[in-house]
């Protein structure tokens, strides 16, 4: 890997393993897209050299709005491993600037070779939330800086697992002890969030990269990413899905 490339996947992880805010990468040098990828899975290559293993994948910029923001006409993603799952409880102490949205999740069950795979391989629709945690001071980023940062995955959790239906419209809720902070449609993500599962599988081939069974797609956010604070429970429902949960420290 170039060298330039790797000490700015070393700045990243740094950044997270000691929760420190780094400038903009783009503000020390130019990266263009392709590149910030291949920083992206340096990063994730230094957490499975620590023990971690992927187990998915998350979408962003799946809204028109946020599109038009970051002035893209694509999607990015970034990849999850299991030490990104939140099975009750988030320490907001170990993040920087930690925000949390509602998700549309899907579980494949058979191997994703192509985009023509996507829609029948999925085994079960949820529920979820996403934490997002920029590594950048401000949470202010460009393009290609927020991919190198992993599309900001910090971290996720899930609701019960339900058969493959039709979620391409679905009411969902974004609750702060008890409070709607946010609501909004699956519809947000793409117009249905079925047709993020196939972006995700579409540059999962460009990258080489095979969606395995028991892999987690986060289809994207349905409403924007909220502030989250520490000593709060968060609830996420969606219509006909249940709800995930989730209590911060």
């Amino acid at each position: 890997m170039n060298p330039h490339l790797d000490s700015f996947a070393e700045i990243l992880d740094k950044a997270a393993l000691n929760r420190r805010a780094v400038p903009r990468l783009t503000d020390a040098a130019a990266l263009d897209v392709p590149s910030a990828y291949e920083v992206q899975r340096a990063v994730i290559e230094r957490r499975l050299a620590r023990g971690e293993s992927l187990i998915g994948v998350k979408m962003g910029f799946t809204s028109r709005a946020k599109m038009v923001q970051m002035g893209v006409d694509d999607v990015i993603w970034g990849l999850l491993t299991d030490a990104m799952l939140i099975e009750s409880h988030v320490d907001t102490a170990d993040l920087i600037h930690p925000r949390i949205e509602p998700e549309i999740a899907f579980l494949i069950d058979r191997p994703v070779r192509t985009p023509a795979d996507a829609v029948d391989a999925v085994g079960g629709i949820a529920v979820g939330y996403e934490v997002l945690d920029s590594r950048y001071e401000g949470f202010s980023f460009t393009l290609p800086d927020v991919i190198a940062d992993n599309a900001s995955a910090a971290g996720f959790g899930l609701g019960p697992w339900h058969r493959p239906r039709d979620v391409g419209n679905v009411g969902m809720l974004l609750e702060i002890d008890g409070r709607t902070v946010a609501s909004g449609s699956s519809a947000a993500i793409l117009g249905d969030p079925m047709r993020s599962l196939v972006a995700a599988a579409r540059l999962a081939e460009a990258a080489g990269i095979e969606l395995q069974p028991g892999w987690v797609i986060l289809a994207g956010a349905a409403t924007a990413a909220i502030p989250l604070p520490a000593g709060t429970h968060v609830r996420v429902s969606a219509a006909g899905l249940g709800r995930a949960e989730v209590t911060t420290r």
